[in-house]
């Protein structure tokens, strides 16, 4: 086959260092354009980009020229370190170390869309830790629970 298809869509989520509520309604605007400039600096192209005070969801379509994990490195060391620029009250500012990637069947990207937008309606309801373990058991994925929370 001379020619490379990939069609490799991802449901990513991460958290700020230990839950804390950096994430305001300053600074999450310009935050996701910035997490989408890089991913496209990447060739990756973000569909969908939400979150709440203390994580985002970002579902995008992964390059073929890339892993998943370099994708993630980048992604948090760089939005980490222009975030600290943004002022006083970011200067503390952590992602956590790890992150949950999904995969996203193409018929199911609605659903993930609408999930992502609704995020601030959906966590008037449920926490983070909540929502993250629920989407492991969605995803069949198995965890120890001692290592997810950093």
């Amino acid at each position: 086959m001379s020619q490379s298809l990939v069609n490799n869509y991802v449901h990513i989520v991460f958290s700020t260092k230990n839950r804390e509520s950096f994430i305001d309604t300053e600074i999450e605007e310009e935050l996701f354009a910035y997490i989408i400039s890089i991913c496209e600096s990447l060739e990756c192209t973000v569909i969908q980009t939400g979150g709440y005070f203390d994580h985002v969801h970002i579902l995008c379509s992964l390059s073929r020229k890339i892993a998943l994990m370099k994708l993630l490195e980048e992604m948090k060391s760089h939005s980490s370190k222009w975030i600290k620029t943004k002022g006083e009250k970011y200067e503390n500012f952590y992602w956590q170390h790890g992150y949950g990637a999904f995969s996203v069947s193409s018929k199911d990207m609605n659903k993930v869309i609408n999930y992502i937008k609704n995020q601030k309606k959906h966590h008037s309801q449920h926490s983070f830790q909540d929502e993250y373990k629920l989407l492991l058991k969605d995803n069949n994925m198995d965890y120890d629970e001692r290592y997810v929370w950093d």
